[in-house]
């Protein structure tokens, strides 16, 4: 049984595995920051004025960087 959400991800875990996955953060807007990596199509948008991340956000995340669902959980387990 997977006992471990996509919601409710605390800001800072979720900035560490962006780090972890090679994205740096380009800008800082209002609210929001913009990440960036070598190979990706559009830029990932972080609100940073919700934390916990939200799930529509980090599935948004996950798609962009073209892991899947159990690659994402096993990095979240280690940070």
């Amino acid at each position: 049984m997977n006992t471990f959400s996509l919601s409710n991800i605390p800001l800072s875990k979720f900035w560490t595995f962006l780090f972890n996955q090679g994205c740096s953060r380009v800008s800082t807007e209002g609210g929001h920051e913009k990440w960036t990596r070598e190979g990706l199509t559009r830029p990932i948008i972080i609100p940073t004025h919700i934390d916990p991340v939200s799930e529509l956000i980090v599935r948004n995340t996950i798609r962009a960087l073209g892991i899947s669902r159990k690659e994402f959980i096993s990095e979240m387990k280690q940070i």
